[in-house]
């Protein structure tokens, strides 16, 4: 577990980290006490509590945000409801040219706003720059797609004319998870405010940074409490949100047990809901596959944003025919990945949000080791150039059962556990044997293999040859577990409207 003796790839020592993220805080951070988004204004909580802010990397403060109470709640709320009435003034081409300001804003923004989660979240700085090209990529698609928002014609009896109109809500809510600060928002707001509503966002309570910085720049292209942002707690500013009367719809993205919690507090009200929730995702290499590429697909797949991501592909099927070769390969990719400052263009791999996540990935390896796992590479870091963030080395485990914990349980870690298969439909039972069921990976030349197993696999999204790619207009969500709705796609604008139905009597006209 210790890389055969060999040092870690490490971009740089902690005194010069420390010394770039403090200076990149002083640069970067406008305010070190945030408050809430209301009405087009920044405004005090009505709490008195506040939440702190860490840098993942260096375990220093960032900033403080508040913690918003169902008081906040219900000044956002009832703002949105006033900026719905000036956002449903605009029309389609209004609504559609307000976006593509947006999302220039964001492209003549982008370093800086990557720069930002990198500080917030810890993810690498080439990974959060895509993340930023995304968010300003899914604000063009739904600015150009609002367009297509129609109704229809319904063929009716005789004297009859049956239509139908798409309406926004008026106000939705979206809750964001730290995992994917700005581009997560983005896939709430984009949709939303296309469709004609307006929102009241609450991004988690470990990075709003981004989402704060997004609204500096952009807040005033829209009329006020159009858009409105509340940091809190989700047991009370979450909770208060999913169970306001007057939200029309609330898209969440987290973690299963959670998501079972927001459908429970959003059943009184019969509130619409979108839900993307775990995964814990197959990888199926098949025996003519190339290595170098599954190796790609595979590290891809589960190191990208050090394994947290809802879609990581965490559980490794490959070929008895090619399983030494891959696991080799797949191994000493693994150890040539660099950890350490995400700042650094060479770093690969940041560290995990909070140093709670990083003792339960470590919790999770000891339980694989317990059930008997061998752990080829990777492990808690120990090394001391790491010691004051919250890293965790890129880890690969073979020889755990397959009803293990580590297995049956999303880790939200770089924690990659093989299983070597020779019967294909064995293969797919394991593969599907989870609660889980939002995304799977195909490694294979043969294009019927691919279609074949795509269409065996209990997953609402399957990539071939490739991994954690993300066009918009490409519908993402997941089976079982891993929640309802799709988001990303034109469907998506779709959901955040309702059908009213007119039928009119033609003879009584």
């Amino acid at each position: 577990m210790n890389r055969m003796d060999e040092p870690l790839r490490i971009s740089d020592d902690m005194a010069a980290v420390r010394d770039r993220h403090r200076r990149a805080a002083d640069e970067l951070i406008r305010d070190e006490e945030l408050r809430l988004y209301i009405d087009g204004e920044w405004i005090e909580s009505d709490s008195e509590k506040r939440l702190e802010i860490v840098n993942p990397t260096t375990d220093t403060p960032l900033a403080s945000a508040p913690a918003a109470n169902a008081a906040d709640v219900e000044r956002a709320v009832t703002a949105a409801w006033r900026g719905f009435e000036s956002w449903g003034e605009y029309d389609p081409s209004e609504r559609q040219r307000t976006l593509g300001r947006i999302a220039d804003r964001i492209e003549a923004n982008a370093e800086r706003l990557a720069r930002i989660d990198v500080l917030d979240n810890g993810k690498p700085i080439t990974e959060a720059r895509t993340d930023v090209e995304l968010v300003a990529d899914h604000f063009r698609y739904f600015s150009g797609v609002l367009r297509s928002l129609e109704g229809k014609t319904v063929p009716g009896g005789d004297g009859q004319h049956v239509e139908t109109l798409r309406e926004p809500y008026g106000v939705v809510a979206g809750i964001i998870p730290w995992n994917f600060p700005l581009l997560m928002a983005t896939w709430k707001l984009a949709p939303a405010l296309a469709a004609g509503n307006a929102i009241v966002l609450k991004p988690a309570e470990e990075t709003p940074l981004s989402v704060v910085e997004l609204l500096h720049l952009a807040g005033d292209l829209l009329p006020d409490g159009t858009v409105n942002v509340i940091m809190g707690y989700g047991p009370e500013a979450g909770r208060a949100l999913v169970q306001h009367d007057r939200i029309g719809k609330v898209a969440f993205t987290g973690a299963v047990e959670t998501g079972k919690g927001v459908m429970k507090d959003a059943a009184d009200n019969i509130t619409d809901l979108t839900l993307e929730l775990g995964g814990k995702s197959p990888i199926v290499v098949f025996p003519d596959a190339d290595i170098g590429t599954a190796v790609d697909v595979a590290t891809e797949a589960m190191f990208f944003n050090c394994g947290e991501c809802c879609c990581a592909g965490t559980r490794l099927f490959v070929h008895e025919d090619v399983y030494d070769r891959f696991t080799s390969a797949f191994v000493a990719a693994a150890e040539s990945l660099t950890i350490g400052d995400p700042l650094s263009e060479s770093t690969d791999l940041g560290p995990e949000i909070t140093h709670t996540q990083r003792n339960r990935t470590e919790h999770y390896i000891s339980l694989a080791e317990d059930a008997g796992a061998e752990v080829l590479t990777g492990g808690p870091a120990t090394d001391r150039r790491l010691e004051a963030g919250y890293f965790v080395e890129p880890t690969v485990i073979e020889s755990v059962p397959h009803e293990s914990r580590v297995v049956q349980e999303e880790i939200f870690g770089p924690v990659e556990v093989l299983f070597e298969w020779s019967e294909y439909d064995d293969m797919i039972d394991r593969a599907n044997d989870i609660d889980f069921g939002l995304a799977a990976g195909i490694v294979t030349e043969d294009l019927e293999d691919a279609h074949r197993a795509a269409r065996d696999m209990e997953a609402g999204n399957i990539w071939v040859n490739q991994y954690n790619t993300f066009p918009a207009g490409q519908p993402f969500g997941g089976y079982k577990q891993s929640g309802m709705g799709r988001e990303t796609a034109r469907e998506t604008l779709e959901a955040y409207t309702r059908t009213k139905t007119i039928n009119f009597n033609l003879e009584r006209s």
